[in-house]
C-alpha cells in the first residue's frame, strides 16, 4: 500500500467524540467539534455529526466550504476573526462567527443586508493568552455597536486560552467569562447562547469544578482526535489516543557512522547540526520528511531512534530493530505533527472503521 500515510480510524474518533459529548453535556456544556486539524476532512466531520456533534468549527472559510459541498449536515462556526476580504464568503458559507474586531463585524453587516440575511456572532474576550480577543473593558460598547448592525446577531462571548500563551483554563478565569456573561446579559437584557469557555485544555478545570456557572459551551479538538486534555496531554480516560497512525516505508538500510565526516557547515534548513559518536549503526532512510510531517511531533513505535529529517527523509537508528528496505515503520502522532500530515498532499489518507 502507498506510503506515506495516515490511518484514519473513524470508529476510534466517533467514540472519543460521543463520550466527551457526554461527559461535558452531563453539566451543561455543549461541544463543538473543530476541524481545522484535519483541514475540514468530509468523512471525519461526517463521523463527528454521526456521534451527535451538530456543529463544526474551523478556521478556515475554504474548509467549511469544502465541508459544506461534501453535502455534512451540521452548523457550521468560523473560529478564525474573518479576514476583511473574505467577509462575503464568511457570511456565505459559515452560520456563526468568532470576532474581535467591530471593523469586521461592520463589513459582515453590509454583507449580510445585501444577502437578506441574519448573521450570529460570538465576541472573543481577552482573558490573558493574548492571541484573540476584546480587552474586557471595551467588551460593554463593542455589544452595544455591535447590536445596533442590521443582519448581525449578538449569539455570544467567549474566549480563548492554552493557545498562544499556554495561559491555563482555571476556576477564576472562566468565573470571570462568567461575570462578563452576566454583566452583559443584565444591561442588554438578553440572554446569551453561547458562553465559549475555551477549548481541549478545559478539561482539568471541569473535572475539578462543582460550578461551571454561565460556560455552556467547548470548542473540542486535539482531545476528540488525540484522546488526551492540552495542559499537560495526558490522556483522558476512556478515550482512544491512536486514532491516527503515520507510517513510512524504508527506502535504504546500511550500516554507516553516526558522525559525519568532512568540515562541518549548515543543514539544509541553516543549522549547524551536532552529532553524537556511538559507533558504526545501522541508519535506516525513510521515505517521508519535513515536506510531509513535524518530525519532532512523531513517536515511533518500534524501539529505534529519530536521528533527524531532511525535507523528504527521515533518518532513524534501528537499533537491535532488523529493518529491511521496503518495511513499514509506525509512528504516533502529537497535535503539531497531525497538523501538518493532514495538511500534506503528499501523504496518502486512508481511512478504517474497526475499534
Amino acid at each position: 500500500m502507498t506510503t506515506p500515510r495516515i490511518e484514519i480510524n473513524l470508529a476510534k474518533i466517533a467514540h472519543n467524540a460521543k463520550n466527551l459529548k457526554g461527559l461535558y453535556g452531563s453539566k451543561g456544556i455543549g461541544v463543538i467539534g473543530v476541524t481545522k486539524v484535519v483541514c475540514g476532512d468530509p468523512s471525519i466531520a461526517d463521523a463527528l455529526v454521526k456521534s451527535g456533534i451538530n456543529t463544526l468549527a474551523d478556521s478556515r472559510i475554504t474548509n467549511i466550504k469544502r465541508m459544506r459541498e461534501a453535502g455534512i449536515q451540521a452548523q457550521f462556526v468560523l473560529l478564525r476573526t474573518p479576514i476583511p476580504s473574505q467577509a462575503e464568503s464568511v457570511v456565505k458559507y459559515a452560520d456563526i462567527r468568532l470576532n474581535s474586531e467591530l471593523s469586521v463585524v461592520k463589513r459582515l453587516s453590509k454583507f449580510a443586508v445585501n444577502s437578506n440575511t441574519t448573521h450570529k456572532i460570538i465576541l472573543m474576550v481577552e482573558l490573558g493568552d493574548l492571541r484573540e480577543g476584546l480587552m474586557p473593558s471595551d467588551l460593554e460598547d463593542t455589544v452595544k455597536e455591535v447590536m445596533s448592525l442590521e443582519g448581525i446577531e449578538l449569539a455570544g462571548i467567549g474566549t480563548n486560552l492554552a493557545c498562544f500563551g499556554g495561559i491555563k483554563p482555571d476556576e477564576e478565569k472562566m468565573g470571570y467569562l462568567s461575570s462578563l456573561a452576566g454583566d452583559i446579559e443584565e444591561r442588554f437584557g438578553l440572554t446569551l447562547e453561547f458562553v465559549s469557555g475555551g477549548n481541549s485544555a478545559n478539561y482539568t478545570w471541569f473535572v475539578s469544578t462543582e460550578d461551571v456557572g454561565r460556560v455552556n459551551n467547548l470548542r473540542l479538538g486535539e482531545s476528540i482526535y488525540l484522546g488526551c486534555e492540552t495542559l499537560y496531554r495526558t490522556p483522558i480516560p476512556g478515550l482512544y489516543t491512536d486514532a491516527f497512525t503515520l507510517i513510512a516505508e524504508v527506502i535504504e538500510s546500511k550500516i554507516k557512522p553516526s558522525i559525519p565526516y568532512g568540515k562541518v557547515c549548515q543543514d539544509a534548513f541553516g543549522n549547524i547540526p551536532e552529532f553524537q559518536d556511538c559507533g558504526q549503526m545501522r541508519r535506516v532512510m525513510l521515505g517521508v520528511g519535513l515536506q510531509d510531517v513535524l518530525v519532532s511531533g512523531l513517536t515511533p513505535r518500534l524501539d529505534i531512534d529519530i536521528l533527524g529529517a531532511s525535507s523528504d527523509h527521515i533518518i532513524v537508528s534501528a537499533k537491535q530493530v532488523d529493518l529491511k528496505v521496503g518495511d513499514e515503520v509506525v509512528f504516533n502522532l502529537n497535535y503539531g505533527a497531525l497538523l501538518s500530515v493532514m495538511t500534506s498532499p503528499y501523504v496518502m489518507k486512508r481511512y478504517v472503521n474497526g475499534l
